[in-house]
Parts: C-alpha cells; structure tokens; sequence
C-alpha cells in the first residue's frame, strides 16, 4: 500500500448536474382552447417539478408535426443554435413523440429528447411513495418504454458498423423487448392483485353502509388540501405543486346530523395524461367508479378551469365515471374573492356549485350541506317484510337508514329512506324470504 494512502474509503455523494431542459410544441389548431404558448407554460411547471432547469422554449404553427424531428427542418436547426447560446441538455416536446421523432431529433442535438408522456411518468416515479404506487408507475413506465427500445441500442450498430452487426443487435434487441413483457405481464398480474384487495375493502366498506365520496379533478386544483379541510386535519399531504398525490388517501368525514362518508382524494388529471398512466393506475381509479358521488374540484383563480374540466370529463369517460352524480365545487376562492379569507362566512350556492377554500375553511360548511344534501337525494324508498332472522342487516337499518321498523307476529315491517346499496339488500332478502 502506497506511503500516506488511507485503508478505509468513503463514499462520497454526488449530486448530479440540474438539466438544463429546452421545451418545444408545434400548434396544429386541434388543441382547442389551448395556444402552444399556453400549453408550453404547464410544460415548464411539469420541467420544474421534476427538478429541470427551463433555459428556453420554442413553438411552431404547422398544418401536421414533422414525421422526422416533430417541428420543420428550418425549426430543428434552429435549436441547434440555441443549443450553442443555451447549454441545453435536455429538450422536452409537448406531446407525444414516435421513436422515431425521439431519436431523430437526438441524432441531431445530441442530447436526451423527452416528450410530456415521459416527463409526467419521471414526475410520478418520483412522488409514488406506496408499493402500490411504484407497481402501477413502473407498469407505465414499461409500456411507455417497449416501442421505443431501438433507440436505446443505436450504439450497436455505431460501434460494430452496418453489415455482419445487425443479427447480434436484433437477438440483443429481441431479448431485451421480451424482458420487459415477462416484466409488464408480471406487474399486470401484481396489479390485478391490488384491484382485488381493493375490491374486498370496498366490499367490507359497503357492509358497513358509509356513503362514499370520490374527490377529482385537475392537478394541483387543491384536491388534497379540501380533503383536509373536510376531515378537520391533515390526512394527505398538500403543496403547490402538480401530483403530489398519487396513492388514494381515504377518511371518515362528518357531514352532520349524525351523517358520516367515507371520502377518497385521487391522483390528480392533466392534459394529455399519458393512456399508459390512466390504464396502470386503473386500479387506484376504480375508487371513482365505486364512489356514491364525485366531488369535482376546480381552481376558482385559473383562467383554464373550463378546459381542465372538459380534461377531467374525459378521463372520467374513460373510466366509465362520466355520469356519476357529482357536486362541483370552486376551490381557491380566497384568491378571487376578498370576502373569501374570512371562513366564518357562508358561501352562496351558485347553479348548484359551491364556492369555497379549503385554506381559509370558507364555503365548508356549505360544501357539507350540499353532499348531505346530495346524498340524500340518491336515498331510494323501501317497504318489505323481513324475517327476525335477519337481525344483523336490521341493526344496519337503523343506524343508516331514515326508516320505521314494525314488529309483527311473523316478520318486520321496513319502510323509509336508505342508500341505494342498502335498498338492494333490503329487496333481496325480503324476495329470499318471499321465494321460500
């Protein structure tokens, strides 16, 4: 051992370098109620949230995106300039690439190309905190990365030439899409696990008879921070930042009068959600369509509400979820009305929605009464007979249920108001009666 040298390493930590990212969009016009500008902007707080450094960003007009590098030629030349001027290290496209686009444009700058799809799939493998939510992330991830697996072995063919290189580079190729379907079929399988212990929960839950309250919306909307604000403290983590929340997080919330939910918060939407991301985390979402009702929060402050909810409607489509009964709620209001930092005050209830922020608690306690409201109103009217033999969904009756129960020699009469979940079983078991 060398004179002065020293046994023992260190490890010695090295933070990496901040990506300088470079945005790029191309308008076509069929974006509609967004200009590339507009969308370039979310872009950036996605870059920033991911932990990039924006140093530039360029749109282009065009009838049709460019099959080679996405925008025109004169564009990609361009941005080789602004490379020079810039010292950027990572361009970020603003829709969804082709592997081809991917790699041309790399070819040409030399450094990573991204496109929005996979900078929110970096975004969630960041945030995904549970072991489910790492399943579903990596799931998407895998999907998203298949078609684009020959990009990744470009240095074969650079390092051995053209002829007498291509057949390793296939069977390398070849090998490595087959690992990543043993790996997508593996989490699938995983997956369809959870879906079931879910679908268990769920059914544990229903038996119990809380009504149940799914909150959705776009991104960063505040849908975290009302889910505290109605369960009275912190039960999911809140910031000003686009997907803190991945991982469903469920509370029992009082709305009064003895009436309790069970509220779920979602993982937040955004435009151009990547479909890999919606079917791996199909799962987690399947809370929106067991839910009793959808409450639908909206930035009050942001002028893109009414395009964010077209985005909601659509995912929520896609779910199956678009026609569930829903009450829509304005959050954020203290930032467009004075009268709204004062959360003692009641909140008006305008064409059925509620005005509120779950910063100040203003518009709270209306909020309440309008999902009790809801609620009730989704109540179906029962009146069977039942034997003494079903005392246990009896005992349910009465606590949940508006009802009058008759004792008589043979049976007990039910009559009133229940949830639709409970008026199936209430018809059920009264025809199984009947039937013997």
């Amino acid at each position: 051992m060398p004179k002065g040298s020293n046994s023992h390493s260190r490890l010695i930590e090295v933070t990496p370098p901040v990506e300088r990212a470079f945005l790029v969009a191309v308008d076509t016009g069929k974006d509609s109620g967004w200009t590339a500008q507009e969308s370039l902007a979310e872009l950036a707080q996605l870059a920033a949230t991911a932990g990039a450094e924006v140093v530039g960003a360029e749109w282009q007009n065009r009838r049709h995106v460019d099959p080679n590098w996405y925008v025109g030629k004169g564009k990609a030349e361009e941005m080789v300039a602004a490379k020079r001027e810039t010292g950027l290290t990572l361009v970020v496209a603003d829709d969804e690439l082709s592997p081809n686009q991917q790699k041309g444009l790399e070819s040409l700058l030399g450094v990573k190309v991204l496109d929005r799809s996979g900078l929110i799939l970096d975004i969630f493998a960041q945030h995904a905190r549970t072991h489910e939510g790492r399943l579903q992330v990596e799931l998407a991830q895998l999907e998203y990365q298949l078609p684009r697996l020959t990009r990744l072995w470009t240095h074969l063919s650079r390092t051995q030439g053209g002829i007498g290189s291509r057949g390793p580079g296939e069977t390398q190729l070849e090998t490595d899409r087959r690992i990543i379907r043993d790996k997508i079929k593996k989490l699938k399988e995983r997956v369809e696990n959870v879906r079931r212990q879910r679908e268990t929960a769920a059914r544990s839950r229903d038996r119990r008879l809380m009504p149940t309250v799914a909150i959705v919306g776009y991104t960063n909307a505040g849908k975290s921070s009302m889910l505290n604000a109605l369960f009275g403290q912190e039960a999911a983590r809140a910031e000003n930042a686009l997907f803190v929340t991945l991982d469903p997080t469920s509370r029992s919330v009082k709305l009064g009068d003895g009436q309790s939910v069970v509220v779920t918060d979602t993982v937040g939407f955004i435009h151009k959600l990547p479909h890999t991301l919606v079917d791996a985390f199909r799962a987690t979402l399947e809370e929106v369509n067991r839910a009793d009702v959808l409450l639908e929060v909206v930035d009050a402050a942001d002028k893109h509400a009414p395009e964010h909810r077209a985005t909601v409607q659509q995912v929520l489509d896609d779910l199956g979820a678009g026609d569930k009964p829903r009450l829509l709620v304005y959050n954020k209001a203290d930032l467009v009305d004075p009268a709204a930092a004062d959360g003692a005050l009641q909140a008006p209830v305008i064409a059925g929605s509620v005005l509120a922020s779950a910063l100040t608690g203003y518009g709270m306690d209306t909020l309440r009464m309008r999902l009790a409201a809801l609620l009730a109103d989704l109540w179906e009217e029962v009146d069977v007979s039942l034997p003494y033999s079903e005392g246990e969904l009896l005992s349910r009756v009465r606590e949940r249920g508006t009802v009058d129960i008759g004792y008589r020699a043979r049976d007990v009469r039910v009559r009133g108001r229940v949830t639709p979940s409970l008026a199936s079983e209430l018809r059920a078991a009264a025809f199984g009666r009947a039937a013997r």
